[in-house]
């Protein structure tokens, strides 16, 4: 199974990409986790936030955000929708996020903010902790960095 990927500032999604990635993030990180948040943020309409959207079939089954954080870009709202899980896509997402880093903002210190439980997960990609665990609307996470090369 393949993933069809587009990348693209707020105002280059369609109606469709943009209500398909809101009702994926609410279903994730407010309905599943059980977390009532304001989910959508400034960030989300900021001119240089890339919003990378990966289409199984036609429909959105991975959803991931770079954006600029001080002189740094974060990766966040990591998420793969529930029908789409246990094949392995969250590793080709944070692979295509991290290329979205290089590509969109070079020389950039990669950072984002994992929750605890996917440390081991981020690891993998060569993310280190930096500081001590922090509750988070109610879960507890962790602040990540790539070390540069």
């Amino acid at each position: 199974m393949t993933i069809d990927w587009t990348c693209k500032s707020f105002s280059q999604l369609d109606t469709v990409e943009l209500f398909s990635l809101m009702r994926a993030r609410v279903d994730v990180f407010v309905v599943e986790q059980n977390c009532p948040y304001p989910e959508l943020d400034d960030a989300d309409i900021n001119e240089h936030t890339q919003h990378i959207l990966g289409y199984v079939d036609n429909e959105l089954a991975v959803y991931a955000r770079c954006l600029i954080k001080g002189n740094m870009v974060a990766i966040g709202r990591v998420l793969v929708v529930a029908s789409q899980r246990g094949k392995g896509f969250a590793h080709t997402l944070m692979n295509q996020a991290l290329h979205v880093c290089q590509e969109s903002f070079p020389n950039r210190q990669v950072v984002l903010s994992a929750q605890t439980y996917l440390l081991d997960f981020y690891q993998q990609f060569g993310f280190v902790t930096q500081g001590e665990p922090y509750l988070e609307d109610g879960i507890e996470h962790q602040d990540m960095m790539l070390p540069m090369n």
